[in-house]
């Protein structure tokens, strides 16, 4: 919702689509939401930029490996850095710029099959909590944009945006906003 409120031409693009999409009934239901491809944008591209762990669970190599010009000897404990990867200029552009539309370019998802977008790990040690995560922030996203306007208690400018980092990531200073029941 903070990068929404910081760039109000992607809030104003996902209530429209979600206009289009739910019709005059106005009720939100899941298969409706699943099939929209513009918010589904804004929340691959949230979360390329504040990914929810940005280590994943540590790995081990079973065997000798060569990563790039280094050897990784048996049972050495990996972690992988997945903010970091999120913000590569090699996988990405302008990689601290909030661009939803880079993801309507291209067919990545979160099933960790894309190693430059794996917010949610990969493989077996992938989050087993994925497949609901991806339905309930699709569903809260979709009902505060579609349902209520938000009204800052300060200027967008003076939001903070810094995270702090653990074993998930949180924003240093929680998002204040009050919702004003859309008519």
């Amino acid at each position: 919702m903070t990068e929404l409120f910081l760039h109000p031409d992607v809030l104003l693009r996902v209530r429209e689509e979600l206009n289009q999409i739910v019709g005059k009934d106005g009720k939100l239901k899941e298969p409706k939401i699943l099939g929209i491809p513009y918010l589904h944008a804004v929340i691959k591209e949230t979360m390329r930029l504040h990914s929810p762990s940005p280590l994943l669970a540590p790995h081990k190599t079973e065997t000798e490996v060569q990563l790039g010009n280094y050897i990784v000897p048996a049972n050495t404990q990996i972690l992988v850095n997945s903010w970091a990867i999120s913000r590569d200029p090699s996988f990405w552009e302008n990689p601290s710029l909030f661009m939803p539309e880079r993801f309507l370019r291209n067919k990545i998802d979160y099933k960790g099959q894309h190693f430059e977008f794996i917010p949610f790990g990969s493989g077996r040690r992938r989050c087993p909590g994925m497949p609901i995560a991806y339905r309930m922030v699709s569903l809260v996203v979709a009902s505060f944009v579609y349902h209520f306007d938000w009204k800052l208690p300060h200027a967008k400018d003076e939001m903070d945006m810094n995270d702090v980092f653990g074993l998930s990531l949180q924003k240093a200073t929680p998002l204040v906003a009050m919702p004003i029941p859309l008519k």
